[in-house]
């Protein structure tokens, strides 16, 4: 079936989670039919606002926020805004809707999903949702019941709904350029084709400084005999943090060329592609990363985050066999080193995660996205 979209909203906001998958759909959308128009809606102050244009779409915000359970006098009166800009939220985006008539509204997570979807529902315009966790998020459970379609990463998350008959298991996208390269040519790229494994590991940045102490041990460890090539990313402030510590360790990372300390790792597709364990958190773009490329994963959800759904992620991967997964009051450095060198000693085992890792994954994310909105449209 030909592309019958002609303009198409995405609405979308909060993380890179909630974005990236929106610009991987707009993407591809364009290459089908480039005549195709987009248009980006998002909160004032959200990460997509710096995304979105940078990816070269144009981008337009309603006035949406976040309710606080705090009762502090400050949080009392961001929820007084909130107020607010929920009242004025419908009418910006009927406006936006009055405008722009687009063909479809799709909205990929954050609040400002919601009254946008809402609107284009009640104004009869075909409407999706794709949920990136394996549990809905609020915004996904208020807007349910007006979507037409419901998209999410995997058959587990079906149960979670109170309209299994609208849902569809699409998978979550993922970036094309990890799938360049075979798991061989990568090693070769990095120069870790030595035949030792390669460990990748990385944090978010919520409670990344006490993961960044703790993968400070674990490097420590591996140090006084490297049985593995290791590339951690520190981020911007536990970059000077782990190098601190691992010199207070008595570690020098220059005599130590296997052990790479990175402050971002900005060839994540290729450095992703040669691993062979990767130790992090449960956000949806890494799950969805991970499994899409059949790679075992010890992980350690972060407990700073919503209605818990980054162990609810995890759960279902250790389920399957895919993953080891640590609460971060047990995730000591040595418990990590110890839990990865179970699975890297252990050829069988490894074998078994990669097989039970990839079983999960959908590698045309992206394509059946797009399919099922062009179901919906027509």
């Amino acid at each position: 079936m030909a592309n019958t979209l002609k303009r198409v909203i995405f609405t979308c906001g909060g993380t890179a989670g909630h974005v990236n998958p929106a610009i991987a759909l707009a993407q591809l959308m364009h290459r089908k039919d480039p005549a195709t128009e987009f248009l980006f809606v998002g909160a004032e102050r959200g990460l997509e606002k710096d995304l979105v244009p940078k990816a070269g779409y144009d981008f337009r915000t309603v006035h949406i926020s976040s309710f606080h359970r705090s009762l502090k006098p400050r949080e009392i009166k961001h929820n007084v805004v909130s107020v607010c800009n929920l009242m004025r939220a419908p009418r910006e985006a009927r406006a936006i809707l009055q405008e722009f008539r687009p063909d479809v509204v799709i909205g990929t997570g954050g609040y400002a999903s919601y009254p946008m979807v809402k609107a284009a529902a009640k104004a009869g315009i075909p409407t999706a949702v794709h949920e990136s966790n394996m549990v809905p998020g609020l915004t996904t459970e208020m807007l349910e019941p007006f979507a037409g379609r419901v998209m999410v990463g995997f058959e587990e998350c079906r149960r979670h709904y109170k309209h299994p008959d609208k849902v569809i298991v699409t998978g979550t996208p993922v970036r094309g350029d990890f799938f360049d390269l075979t798991k061989a040519e990568a090693k070769r790229a990095l120069s870790v084709d030595d035949g030792r494994p390669l460990i990748v590991s990385f944090w978010g940045s919520l409670g990344a400084s006490g993961m960044n102490r703790q993968m400070a041990d674990f490097l420590a460890l591996e140090a006084a005999k490297e049985p593995f090539h290791h590339i951690h990313g520190a981020g911007s402030a536990g970059y000077p943090q782990v190098r601190q510590l691992l010199r207070d360790k008595g570690v020098d990372l220059e005599a130590h060329p296997a052990l790479q300390v990175k402050e971002y790792i900005y060839n994540m597709a290729v450095v992703m592609r040669a691993a062979d364990l990767v130790i992090c958190r449960a956000g949806a773009s890494t799950i969805s990363e991970l499994t899409a490329l059949g790679i075992p994963a010890v992980i350690v959800p972060s407990p700073y985050v919503t209605n818990n759904h980054q162990e609810k992620n995890a759960r279902v991967l250790e389920a399957a066999g895919g993953a080891a997964v640590l609460l971060e009051k047990d995730a000591t450095g040595q418990a990590l080193f110890q839990t990865a060198c179970a699975i890297l000693h252990d050829g069988d085992r490894r074998a078994s995660m990669e097989k039970a890792m990839a079983s999960l994954g959908i590698r045309d994310a992206t394509e059946r996205i797009y399919q099922t909105v062009l179901e919906l449209c027509r």
